[in-house]
């Protein structure tokens, strides 16, 4: 489970869903939410748009992996999806916040590798929310509030990622993506490919 946290506007969407596209064997993670749609965005795509009441059913009967409070909206992972793809073998990439990725770090110690985007300055996180043309001046307010504690959790992630460049900051991305599945903890292949290794260097010493 590769997580990926930021402050909203500091890239981590971007950065995931370019991820998703050019990696094979790794696969989004798609939230419940009860936020209100974006123009751009597509239910069971991007979210999957539910109602507060839905919500704290499935809450309530275990069947999320992780839930947070963001701005007054409930996010969460539903659970069953995630071991489905475990079970066969493929990553699952999660864009969530801190408080998301604390309880799947709880949930699943061994199989968690985080990362932390940052912008590079105040101002260039300001100006990409500006941009990208999506909220109200005062929505925009509320989120760079809320980035001032967001960053303060920098440091629980297992690696954190200057976003100045999007192109560097992809590499370095798919840098981590690469370096955890070469775990030896997350090597299935490795046991078979050794014992056939073995045996092979042994017959050639007869």
């Amino acid at each position: 489970m590769l997580v990926v946290s930021s402050p909203s506007g500091a890239g981590k969407t971007t950065l995931t869903r370019r991820l998703i596209a050019s990696e094979p064997d790794i696969e989004m993670s798609v939230s419940v939410t009860t936020r209100p749609r974006r123009p751009n965005e597509r239910n069971r795509k991007d979210y999957h748009f539910i109602s507060v009441e839905a919500f704290e059913r499935m809450r309530a009967a275990g069947e999320l992996l992780e839930s947070a409070d963001v701005f007054g909206n409930l996010y969460g992972t539903p659970r069953l999806p995630v071991l489905a793809a475990l079970e066969a073998g493929r990553d699952v990439l999660f864009d969530i916040d801190w408080q998301g990725t604390r309880q799947i770090r709880k949930a699943a110690p061994g199989d968690v590798a985080s990362v932390f985007i940052l912008p590079p300055t105040a101002g260039e996180l300001m100006s990409r929310l500006v941009r990208r043309g999506q909220d109200t001046i005062e929505v925009i307010r509320r989120r760079l509030s809320g980035a001032v504690g967001e960053v303060e959790h920098w440091d629980e992630y297992d690696y954190v990622i200057i976003n100045d460049d999007l192109d560097a900051a992809f590499e370095q991305l798919r840098a981590v993506l690469v370096a955890e599945r070469l775990r030896v903890a997350r090597r299935r292949d490795l046991d078979a490919h050794v014992a056939g290794l073995r045996e092979d260097l042994l017959d050639r010493l007869d």
